[in-house]
């Protein structure tokens, strides 16, 4: 199922960029976006979990450099019946963690030092577990893959407004773009791109916080680290792209009021009540 859901984001997303082209260059633009959109789709399928991870300067550890945060991953991972993944650590203050690779042979989980310092060692492992459980259940590739694609559409929506500030393109289409859909490329573009993020579904979330209380051993775990990682999320600013906000376990964006509606995250709250409930 999450190879065929893979597929379709894909072609979603190819599509979108092909669009994106002709609107800003014609039948020449559109044929740009398409030979755009297969580079992207190749270099994201192997090369999305260095690409995110060098975003955000994730540092690789051995047991030698960080022994309880390794020696934790090495449990949980084998409890899961998965190979090893690799170990990373961010310098950001906000608590805050996400796994990425194409596969379990390829995975990676990376922690902020801001999560290390104010989780208690269960906590730790509620999140860890979850991180997993994104792995175990393969649905890793699919963030890794929206995340540089929504990007690069939300790069086109740029080009558009350059675009409309030198004039927009011909309105012959087989030479460039009209200035209309140019502007309508400005505008849209970037609500694509959050609506990309969106479709990523919310109970992915749900599965991995139930894989994860499972992996650890103990839903309040993890319901004890997200009341925590929420909290300081809200104070602490990350910088983060928004078009890998939801690759976190917690959004790293503070945001409320309207901005909740397009979260790419489920409420917190509905979140610890079924850990809760799961613990009952």
């Amino acid at each position: 199922m999450n190879t065929l859901k893979t597929t379709f984001l894909m072609a979603g997303l190819t599509l979108v960029l092909i669009w994106a082209g002709a609107a800003l260059g014609g039948k020449s633009g559109m044929t740009m976006a398409l030979m755009f959109a297969l580079i992207m789709n190749v270099v994201t399928y192997w090369f999305s979990d260095k690409i995110v991870l060098k975003m955000y300067r994730a540092k690789e550890v051995s047991e030698k450099d960080a022994p309880e945060l390794y020696s934790t991953v090495r449990r949980l991972a084998q409890r899961a019946d998965l190979p090893m993944p690799k170990v990373y650590i961010m310098e950001q203050d906000q608590p805050n963690a996400f796994a990425t690779g194409r596969n379990p042979s390829h995975a990676a989980v990376a922690v902020t030092t801001g999560i290390m310092r104010i989780l208690s060692r269960e906590e730790l492992e509620g999140v860890i577990g979850h991180e997993l459980a994104h792995v175990k259940h393969r649905d890793i590739l699919v963030g890794t893959i929206a995340a540089t694609l929504a990007g690069a559409i939300s790069y086109l929506a740029q080009m558009a407004q350059w675009a409309m500030l030198f004039g927009g393109g011909r309105h012959d289409d087989d030479e460039g773009g009209s200035p209309i859909a140019a502007f309508v490329m400005m505008i849209v573009g970037p609500i694509a791109a959050m609506l990309i993020q969106m479709a990523i579904s919310r109970s992915r979330e749900y599965g991995a916080d139930e894989g994860g209380a499972r992996i650890a051993g103990n839903p309040r775990y993890l319901a004890g680290a997200l009341k925590k990682l929420h909290t300081a999320s809200q104070r602490i600013p990350l910088d983060a792209n928004p078009a890998t906000s939801h690759m976190f376990i917690v959004n790293p964006l503070s945001g409320g009021g309207v901005l909740k509606l397009f979260s790419t995250h489920p409420p917190i709250e509905e979140r610890i009540a079924r850990l809760e409930a799961m613990a009952r």
